[in-house]
């Protein structure tokens, strides 16, 4: 393996119109390595990405200084030959896969067009190319999955999808943009691996672009430090984190809360109870009891039903007042789909669900709307859950006037309140949604769902896309909110250090069951369950010398599971045991 840097970036500026927002960049990467560029959002990291793949739109966005691979100035080749260069040569992974993947093509296709232009393959070559990709990332049922579509997989499905792409052609620099940050962390931790094993196979050089120092100790080879378009800080992965010389840095590496190091395999045996006992606290705020939701998948000439997908199954749980219960998992575990089956943006199949003591009837328009002023939901993406061409201040207010809570000047003075509750000026109450920061609309997304009064906020990952800095803002927000409401969440979240910081209890999901429920330091500091033992054990690292010294990560060799069952199919009875007081593990028949 040469030491000559495969990618040689010198002087790269990048200006939109007038406005210079990279200003002299310099770094290289050789193969086989990794350069993890770190900093928060409007940093520039990103725009330097498109810029190396010439990606930046014409006519608006110039680049300036010097961009080689493999001696090649990509900046003075044709838009045909960067053509070539882009998938055989240097590959992307993107953030939003929702975003790059066709939403009117199957998977299979996708990947396989990928396959078919760089490395010429056809028929059933290119076919078992596809297979193996698929598999390679761990997709189940790869011989199934190639034939449907993206809004059919989950978002880390979908991200998986993205690199099984960006690994297809083994490319000589592949450009990592985000590409961790919506996943949970055993399918990170895989992600990780799987690129340091592309790396040790085919000496592929990494641009590993992230906000989070946490994967930057577990990978990088050398850190590059940005902030307004500038770097502040250059070295290797070790002084970086072992001297950081800018007070930027410093913080940025403060910021990555880590549990790594803290886990504790609960040895101890639990004692059988049978069925898991629903703690019900003094005052209910949401009780689910044996809650299944399945999707019909169809198939065949005539398209009959030919099984279900069990997204959700056999799920029990509650939560009190002013309570926050985590619900955690990988990708694809169903937790998403309680939040939606809760407020009826998924069939509920069989169980009983209560908000605030009344059972819910899905059927009944009165019920629904009971239930809506009760339980409102925050979503991960705020501004697709918003209204582009709806000014924040009119979203805000909309709630109140459909279900007659306040109108007039009253809505709009309790509008104003809400924005000044969750930190933002109400002056910019006519601005319209694209004008704020991701940050900024998760805060517009809590003040519209407050408008209610809720006794229930779901909130769905509202805060895994976000930066460190802005992910501890929101929550210290959501806290300061549930003392002076007493309002009470069910928090989804694949993020382990957010569910540390503001749960009360913990339940862990794994193909749509729970597998271990209990307060959190129990769930967290001593896990009884394989599964859980597993999740926590693929948290990152908090500096790079923790790498030799840490317990080794817990392998998943078992096959990937699936969870379409044929017609008919009835899961087996759960059995639970009992760790500790609240604490209650799925014992495995």
């Amino acid at each position: 393996m040469t030491d000559r840097p495969v990618l040689e970036v010198r002087d790269l500026s990048v200006s939109f119109a007038k406005k210079q927002v990279v200003h002299g960049m310099n770094f290289d990467i050789s193969p086989g390595k990794t350069l993890a560029l770190v900093g928060e959002s409007g940093s520039g990291k990103s725009v330097t990405s498109l810029a190396i793949m010439r990606l930046l739109p014409e006519n608006i966005a110039t680049a300036q200084g010097s961009i080689k691979l493999g001696g090649r100035d990509l900046l003075k080749l044709s838009e045909a030959e960067m053509r070539r260069v882009r998938g055989g040569q240097v590959s992307m992974i993107f953030q939003e896969p929702m975003t790059s993947l066709n939403p009117v093509q199957t998977v299979g296709t996708q990947l396989a067009e990928v396959i078919r232009i760089h490395r010429g393959l056809r028929g059933q070559e290119l076919r078992e190319a596809v297979l193996e990709m698929l598999r390679k990332v761990r997709i189940p049922d790869p011989e199934e999955r190639i034939k449907q579509f993206p809004h059919t997989f989950s978002g880390g499905m979908r991200q998986r999808v993205m690199i099984a792409m960006a690994l297809a052609c083994n490319p000589q620099v592949i450009i990592a943009d985000e590409p961790t940050t919506a996943l949970d962390v055993t399918v990170q931790a895989q992600t990780l691996d799987l690129l340091k094993e592309l790396q040790r196979e085919t000496g592929t050089a990494v641009l590993f672009i992230t906000h989070d120092m946490g994967v930057v100790a577990e990978i990088a080879d050398d850190v590059l430090v940005m902030r307004h378009g500038r770097v502040l800080e250059h070295g290797s992965v070790h002084e970086v984190f072992g001297n950081p010389r800018d007070p930027y840095t410093r913080s940025l590496i403060a910021a990555a809360p880590s549990l790594a190091g803290k886990l504790q395999i609960n040895t101890v045996p639990a004692e059988p109870v049978g069925d898991l006992p629903i703690q019900i606290a003094d005052e209910p705020i949401l009780e689910v009891r044996n809650l299944a939701v399945r999707f019909p998948v169809h198939g065949g000439l005539l398209g009959r039903v030919k099984g279900a997908v069990h997204a959700v199954e056999d799920v029990s749980f509650s939560i009190g007042k002013g309570e926050t219960l985590g619900l955690v998992g990988e990708s694809g575990s169903g937790k998403s789909t309680i939040g939606k089956a809760i407020i009826n943006l998924a069939p509920v199949h069989g169980g009983e669900i209560k908000v605030c003591g009344q059972t819910i009837d899905y059927k009944d328009p009165r019920s629904l709307a009971q239930m809506r002023r009760q339980a409102q939901m925050i979503f991960q993406d705020p501004f697709g859950s918003l209204d582009a061409r709806q000014t924040i201040g009119s979203a805000i207010i909309e709630p109140m006037h459909v279900h007659g809570i306040e109108t007039g000047r009253a809505a709009i003075q309790r509008m104003e309140w809400l924005m000044e509750r969750v930190g933002l000026d109400p002056n910019r109450a006519t601005s319209l949604p694209h004008e704020f920061s991701g940050g900024q609309r998760q805060r517009i997304c809590i003040a519209r769902a407050l408008a209610m009064a809720p006794k229930l906020i779901i909130a769905d990952e509202a805060v895994s896309a976000l930066d460190v800095a802005i992910k501890g803002q929101i929550i210290e927000l959501m806290i300061d909110l549930q003392k002076e409401f007493g309002v009470s969440y069910l928090f989804i979240s694949h993020d382990m250090a957010a569910v540390e910081r503001i749960c009360d209890r913990v339940a862990v999901m794994y193909f749509g069951e729970i597998v271990e429920i209990g307060p959190r330091d129990e769930v967290i500091g001593r896990p009884g369950h394989a599964y859980t033992q597993r999740l926590l054990s693929a948290i990152p690292i908090t500096h790079p010398n923790m790498r030799e010294t840490r317990q080794h990560r817990a392998a998943d060799t078992a096959p990937p599971r699936s969870p379409m069952k044929p017609v008919g199919y009835a899961a087996p009875a759960a059995s639970w045991g009992r760790a500790s007081e609240g604490h209650f593990i799925r014992q495995t028949n």
